[in-house]
């Protein structure tokens, strides 16, 4: 079956029947010739720890692939993808503004200490 004559692409948002659970995953039957794999990863944002407490043999399940191996043509599919992350799109802010302590010299105290450097420096050459 070539890429042409498959049915499903890549990000297609499809819907199937929850039609095998195991531990690693939920097998979805698309149409009755193509079926495809929700890996445990995919279901959820976060950690999943039993595949048998979220669904059951003949739940609909909305889907979205996003991989098909050319060769098998199995597909894996993803519930996560269409969920949305409960996370601010905002970049987080800092309770506590960073604050530099550095000391106000400026050029005025540049201008008094200069004239003494100069002076310390050429006492030190006269002395080697």
């Amino acid at each position: 079956m070539t890429t042409k004559d498959f049915p499903y692409h890549i990000g297609d948002v499809v819907e199937g029947q929850v039609t095998g659970l195991q531990p690693y995953g939920v097998f979805v039957q698309l149409d009755e010739d193509h079926q495809g794999l929700v890996h445990i990863s995919e279901i959820n944002h976060g950690y999943v720890n039993n595949v048998e407490d979220k669904f059951n043999i003949g739940d609909t399940l909305t889907v979205k692939i996003i991989d098909i191996d050319e060769y098998t043509s199995k597909m894996s599919l993803s519930i996560r993808a269409l969920k949305k992350l409960a996370i601010s799109n905002k970049p987080a802010k800092n309770a506590w503004p960073k604050k530099r302590h550095a000391p106000k010299i400026g050029f005025s105290s540049i201008e008094e200490k200069m004239p003494m450097w100069i002076e310390e420096a050429l006492s030190k050459m006269a002395t080697k």
